[in-house]
This record gives C-alpha cells, sequence and structure tokens, in this order.
C-alpha cells in the first residue's frame, strides 16, 4: 500500500525571513547577499558505457515555458507593462487573472473579473458606468483600461469572450500609461492566432433565462501563419434587467516567432442590456427584498457597441531586442435610458408616509417611482479614438552592468460628442409608479419618441515619451529608473439646445498640460525563487479625463499622487505557485478643491490630500499536483481624508478632514480553490469578502458580507460538462454603492456549461 507523505509548505520562506529581519537587505551580510551556491557542472560530460547509468547534476531552472492560461491559474509573466516581463522582475504589485480562473468561475464581464481582485470596490454612478475604486482610488473607465496595452477610452460594458487574461497592476501608473489615477491600471488582453490546433465551442444554460455561446477557433494557415475567431452571443431575461449582446473578434497573426510578426484583428461587440439603476436606501439600511428584485422599466436600456481594427507589426532582432508598433483605430456608441428607483411621494404610500421618514414601513405596497418624473435619466455619446504606440525593448551590456531598457512614443487622438434628450411636449412618456409586490419590473414607453440633440463635443490630442532601465548591478540586485513627458491638449465646446437659439455655441473651453512622470524600484533577488522589492511611482490626472471641462477645471493643472511600495514574490519549490506580499502608501497630495476665500474663482485650488495605506496577499498555483488555490485580499486599515478646502474643511467631493473615504473597505478579497478528485472529475468551491463600507459624501453603512460559490467539472478530454453555483446561500447585499441608492449584488446563479473541444 503507498504511503501518503505528510503535506508540507510549498514555499522557501527563509529568504522572506531574511529580509525582514535586515530591513529589506539592506544591512548586508553574507548570508543576506549571497544566494545558496548551485551544482557545478563537470568540465566534460561522461562518457557512458553500455549497461551502465549516466547521473547528472540536479539543476533547477528558474523559470520554463510560461503555461498557458488555460491550464492553471497562476501566471510568470505579465504585459502591462512594456513588453513581456516575468513578474519577479516588476517592481509592483500585479495580479493576474487567467483564462483558467475565468473559465472555473464563469467571469463573463469585466467588473465580475475584476471582483476576483483585491482592494476592488464599485461605485453605483448615475451613468452606469463602470466606475471603479482600486486601493480607495478612482479608476476612470475611460482612461486607466487597456487593451494589451493600448487605451481602452470609451464607456461600454466589456466582455471577457475575447480575453486570454486580464492583468491588474497596483499602484501608480503614469510612467507606463501616462494620464491615470493612483490606484492602478487595468489591461485586458486579447486571444491571438496560435500554430496549434485549440478549437472550443461551448454552451451554458443558467437560471434568470440565461442563455450564453461562445467559440473559438483557431486555424494555422501556414508553417508561421494562423487566423483566430473568437464569437459570443448572451441573452438573458435576468429577472427584467435583460442581457441581450453579441461580440465576434477575427484575428490574423503571421511570421509568429520570426524576425518580421504581423497581425491584423477587429473586435466589435453590440450590447442591447437592460440597466439595473440600484434601489433607494431606506433610512440607511438595503430594503428587505430579494436579491433579484428589479423595479426598472422593461423599456430601460443600455445599447452600445466598440468597434476596433488593429495593426500590429513586431521587429525582433539576434540579439532578442524587439521593437513593436500598434495603431488602433475605434468607434465607440453608447444610448442609454435608465431609471432612477427612489420612494413615491408620501401622497401615494399606503401609510401616508415619505420613504425618508423615520416611522415609514416598507411592505409589499410600497409604491416606487422611476426617473423622478420627467427626467429622463438617459446618456448618448459617440466616440472615436485613434491610438498610436511604438515600443523598444532591448538587453545590452554597458559600463560594466546588464541593462534591460523599454523606450517609446504613443499617441491618442479622441474626438466624443455629447447628445441631451428632451421629452415631448406635454409630459409624455412619464414612466408610471410600481408597487414592490411587482419586483420583475414593469411599464413600458416609447424612447424613440424622445428628441435627441448634440449639446457637446470634446476632442484631445496626448503624445507621451518614456524610457525605463532595470539594470543588473550584482547578481542578486536589480535597479529600476523611468522618466516619462505627456503633453495633453483639449477642447470642450456646449450648445444650446433651447428653441430660440438652438445649436448656439454656449461655452468653448481649452488647455494643454505637459508634466513628467517618474518610476523609481529596486529588486533583490536572492536565489530563482523570490524577488523582493522597493518601489515609487508618481501618476498625474488632468481636468477633460470625462469628456468635459467645467469652468474652473479648464483653469486647473492636473492633480497629482506618489505610491511607495514594499513587496516580495515568492514562488513553490517545484516553481507551480507563487506568493505576492505588498505593503503600500498611495497618497494623491494636490487634489482639487474650490478656494471659499476668493470672491469669484476662477479655478479650482489643487490643495487637497488624501492616502491609503495596507497590505495586501495574492497566492496562486498548485499546492499539489491535483490540489490548486487562487487567493487575493487586501487590508487597508489606514485611509484618510489629510487636507480639504482652507475654511471649511470639506472636499471638493463633500468629505471632510479626518473622514475615511467612501468606497474604502478596510478588508476584500476572494478565495478560489479546484481539487482533481479523479482523471475526469474536477470540484471547486470559493468564497468572496468584503466588509462594511460607506459611499462617497454620506454617513450610511453598507454592512460587510460573504458569499459562496461552488463547481463541478467532468472532462472527458474532447466534451465538457461544468456545474456552477454562484452566490449560493443567495445573500443579500449591496455590490455598488452611492450616497442616493445601492445596487445590490447578483443573486443565487445555477449555470451548466457544455463544452466541444476539437
Amino acid at each position: 500500500m503507498k504511503t501518503n507523505h505528510a503535506l508540507r509548505c510549498p514555499f522557501t520562506l527563509r529568504p522572506l525571513a531574511t529580509a525582514l529581519a535586515l530591513g529589506f537587505g539592506l544591512a548586508g551580510t553574507p548570508q543576506a547577499q549571497t544566494a545558496a551556491p548551485a551544482a557545478a557542472a563537470p568540465a566534460s560530460a561522461p562518457s557512458a558505457t553500455p549497461g551502465s547509468a549516466t547521473v547528472l547534476p540536479i539543476i533547477r531552472a528558474r523559470a520554463a515555458a510560461e503555461p498557458t492560461g488555460k491550464e492553471t491559474v497562476q501566471a510568470t509573466t505579465t504585459t502591462i507593462g512594456k513588453g513581456r516581463q516575468e513578474l519577479r522582475d516588476v517592481p509592483q504589485s500585479v495580479t493576474v487573472v487567467t483564462e483558467r480562473l475565468i473559465d472555473d468561475r464563469n467571469l463573463d464581464t469585466l467588473k465580475d473579473t475584476l471582483k476576483n481582485t483585491a482592494g476592488i470596490s464599485f461605485l453605483a454612478a448615475e451613468g452606469g458606468e463602470e466606475d471603479i475604486r482600486l486601493r480607495g482610488f478612482s479608476l476612470q473607465a475611460t482612461g486607466d483600461i487597456f487593451v494589451d496595452g493600448l487605451r481602452d477610452p470609451a464607456f461600454y460594458e466589456r466582455d471577457t469572450f475575447n480575453w486570454d487574461r486580464l492583468e491588474v497592476l497596483r499602484g501608480s501608473a503614469s510612467m507606463l500609461f501616462g494620464r491615470g489615477s493612483t490606484g492602478g491600471a487595468v489591461n485586458q488582453v486579447s486571444k491571438l492566432p496560435t500554430l496549434f490546433a485549440a478549437n472550443e465551442v461551448a454552451v451554458t444554460l443558467g437560471n434568470g433565462g440565461f442563455l450564453r455561446g461562445t467559440a473559438d477557433l483557431n486555424v494555422k494557415t501556414g508553417d508561421n501563419a494562423a487566423f483566430r475567431i473568437n464569437a459570443m452571443v448572451n441573452l438573458a431575461d435576468n429577472y427584467g434587467a435583460k442581457i441581450d449582446k453579441a461580440g465576434i473578434a477575427p484575428s490574423f497573426r503571421w511570421g509568429i516567432g520570426t524576425s518580421d510578426e504581423f497581425l491584423v484583428s477587429l473586435y466589435h461587440l453590440d450590447n442591447n442590456n437592460g440597466i439595473n439603476y440600484g434601489l433607494p436606501w431606506l433610512n440607511g439600511q438595503m430594503l428587505p427584498l430579494d436579491p433579484n428584485s428589479y423595479y426598472g422599466a422593461l423599456s430601460d436600456v443600455s445599447l452600445g457597441s466598440a468597434s476596433m481594427a488593429t495593426l500590429g507589426y513586431t521587429k525582433r532582432f539576434a540579439d532578442r531586442s524587439e521593437w513593436k508598433t500598434t495603431l488602433r483605430l475605434g468607434r465607440y456608441e453608447r444610448d442609454q435610458r435608465a431609471s432612477a428607483v427612489r420612494f413615491a411621494a408620501a401622497a401615494l404610500q399606503p401609510g401616508g408616509l415619505a420613504g425618508n421618514n423615520p416611522a415609514f414601513v416598507f411592505g409589499p405596497d410600497t409604491v416606487f417611482q422611476r426617473s423622478g418624473g420627467t427626467s429622463t435619466h438617459a446618456k448618448i455619446q459617440d466616440l472615436d479614438a485613434i491610438t498610436f504606440q511604438s515600443d523598444v525593448d532591448t538587453r545590452f551590456q554597458a559600463w560594466g552592468v546588464k541593462h534591460s531598457v523599454q523606450a517609446g512614443v504613443d499617441y491618442t487622438d479622441d474626438d466624443f460628442t455629447g447628445y441631451v434628450v428632451a421629452n415631448p411636449a406635454a409630459g409624455a412618456l412619464i414612466k408610471p409608479p410600481i408597487i414592490a409586490a411587482q419586483n420583475r419590473g414593469g411599464g413600458w414607453v416609447d424612447e424613440s419618441l424622445r428628441a435627441v440633440n448634440k449639446n457637446r463635443d470634446f476632442s484631445s490630442e496626448a503624445l507621451g515619451l518614456y524610457v525605463q532601465d532595470l539594470v543588473q548591478i550584482s547578481p542578486t540586485w536589480k535597479l529600476l529608473g523611468g522618466l516619462r513627458w505627456d503633453r495633453f491638449e483639449g477642447r470642450y465646446r456646449s450648445f444650446s439646445t433651447a428653441a430660440a437659439n438652438f445649436g448656439a455655441l454656449a461655452a468653448d473651453r481649452g488647455r494643454a498640460d505637459s508634466l513628467s512622470s517618474h518610476r523609481l524600484g529596486a529588486l533583490w533577488q536572492p536565489t530563482p525563487l523570490s524577488s523582493f522589492h522597493f518601489s515609487y511611482g508618481t501618476s498625474f490626472n488632468t481636468s477633460g479625463d470625462a469628456y468635459q471641462y467645467d469652468a474652473l477645471g479648464s483653469n486647473t493643472p492636473p492633480e497629482m499622487s506618489r505610491n511607495f511600495e514594499l513587496g516580495a514574490k515568492i514562488d513553490s519549490d517545484d516553481g507551480k505557485a507563487t506568493l505576492r506580499l505588498a505593503l503600500f502608501h498611495a497618497a494623491k497630495f494636490n487634489e482639487r478643491n474650490r478656494d471659499e476665500e476668493s470672491v469669484s474663482p476662477t479655478n479650482y485650488v489643487l490643495s487637497g490630500e488624501r492616502h491609503a495605506a495596507g497590505l495586501e496577499v495574492d497566492l496562486a498555483g498548485r499546492i499539489t499536483s491535483k490540489w490548486e488555490a487562487y487567493v487575493s485580499v487586501a487590508w487597508i486599515p489606514d485611509a484618510e481624508v489629510d487636507k480639504a478646502s482652507s475654511v471649511l474643511g470639506t472636499s471638493l467631493t463633500g468629505e471632510t478632514v479626518g473622514q475615511r473615504p467612501g468606497l474604502t473597505p478596510k478588508f476584500s478579497g476572494t478565495v478560489w480553490s479546484t481539487y482533481q478528485l479523479t482523471p475526469k472529475l474536477r470540484l471547486g468551491a470559493g468564497l468572496n469578502a468584503r466588509s462594511k463600507d460607506t459611499p462617497q459624501q454620506s454617513a450610511i453603512v453598507a454592512r460587510g458580507f460573504v458569499t459562496g460559490d461552488v463547481m463541478a467539472e467532468f472532462d472527458t478530454g474532447a466534451v465538457l460538462f461544468k456545474l456552477n453555483i454562484s452566490n449560493i446561500a443567495n445573500k443579500l447585499y449591496a455590490d455598488s454603492l452611492y450616497r442616493g441608492h445601492y445596487i445590490a449584488g447578483k443573486p443565487r446563479t445555477v449555470q451548466l456549461t457544455t463544452a466541444v473541444k476539437f
């Protein structure tokens, strides 16, 4: 009978203990500075004789070819920087959600995928945007999200059907990407044609009338050429907030792996979804409703499309240098008609009391109104974007040390058009009231009868130049230095839509900013399995990030931020799992404020300051040959508004000095684990958790929550069957927060997937 060996920690913790004990290794000792000696190779290979075995010395490879994202939740490289880099050489925290994890948990959208990374929270924005917070700071959906390293500037509901992985860079990122927030950057990595056949067609059925079909087809067309097409269609009743979307992404790559590689790709996504605007708070608490309750009108819609054409060229040189150039043309459209659900007036309520009355009693006959009378809550916008990027990645030796240099230029040209929606005359198209018992939505108006007129436009050009150098100054030490210069220029115009002077220019504002960003880092890598880093980086965001300038913002320079981080990446003995630790301190040190001492202010004053500091832990990979785990947690005990307006002590967002900023929970995280029970059967389970949180500008406290997910997968090799149950206890919790309303998390979701592989 085979003996079971006791489990042991797969990570070598001695380097971590040494580093912490020696203050990050700066107080050098021979033990701290010298890696364990490797086995010496023999001067010549021993001759083999018939019948004898040749015994070679054991040599541990530091890094092998990265396993595909389909095979594991562990990643060892990233492309969110400039070029492909090993994660151990990035002196900044990076969390990678691989295709394996996306498939395991049936993650269909950007928002769902980001919930599998720590430190993330969401604003229930009035416009329904993907307004994301990372480490307590805003990630602009129009400025901090990227596709294959190029800015993804639009406002559409992003889908995962064409993703190879999702990468989240934490901390200041302006040296790499230009204007952006303090929190970090998110990179969607697209699937590319490969030289091996890997075809899959999958169908998923679920409650709420959910039906999703995907296809991933790859065809080798030559010795070094391949064509790949990914497609998706997704339909669901979704308890009233319908899902109706489809996408296709063909791509052709030739010269794969040669000195001259080319890429042509197209991407198109159509959304015709419903929109869940949220529910009002009741005396600061969630309403006692099923998580799947929906009270929007059945005509509420989030129409949108994203179309991108990308041309890429990579030149590879004999010294392993690369020169990569990419041009992307994008067209994005959005037409959103929503309902802001609020309590109807007291006269319409069964008890005759208003919803803000402490004596108000909520029940099945409680009446909601939608969109506040004649208000339309519409957002109609178009955007045309041109993005060009050219990067050089080279390695060489000079002045007695090794250099890894990335340098490049990027340019974007955005043209934005915004529209305003007006009701027909005589107050038509007012959405009817709805009672709480009618929790699948109701009422319909003909949105096409509303008048749509252009009321603003915004055009901008952004140019960036950067260079960074990773210098290996000793066998165990590397230093990173990076510098970037940006120029951003924008022009905003608004137009009258009044009948008397329709189309007249109402405002014409613009500004141009030029500034630099910095990135510094130190890496100590005492063994091939461990890497410790310290980094400092800056970032900036301009007044025109939201495609407009208000009267004061057009005269205000960019806000600035900085991020400090001390971290470690430690691989298990077999290299199949990675532990990441990071201590961070992020601060926005010149936040926009109004100067209330000025009688007639013409601009904001950059006098505000806020910070967040905490600890992050990630674990990804195989603990044993059958057991795989993914953990991402963040603890942010210290977050505060440090400075605000000089007299009132209130920030531009309404938060006061000394207050913990909203949307910055102390704890957030996720755990996912799978076990290969038999060669064909794999079981999985996970938890998602967040501590209590508050919206911005509000004293409301949303309680913390923990939800559980399970998965069972039966894979014959040619056909795969997978059952997923998410939020298994049907937990009611506030997922996205706003001072006037919240959006509840998804209810219990049961989905069955069948995939055919060939």
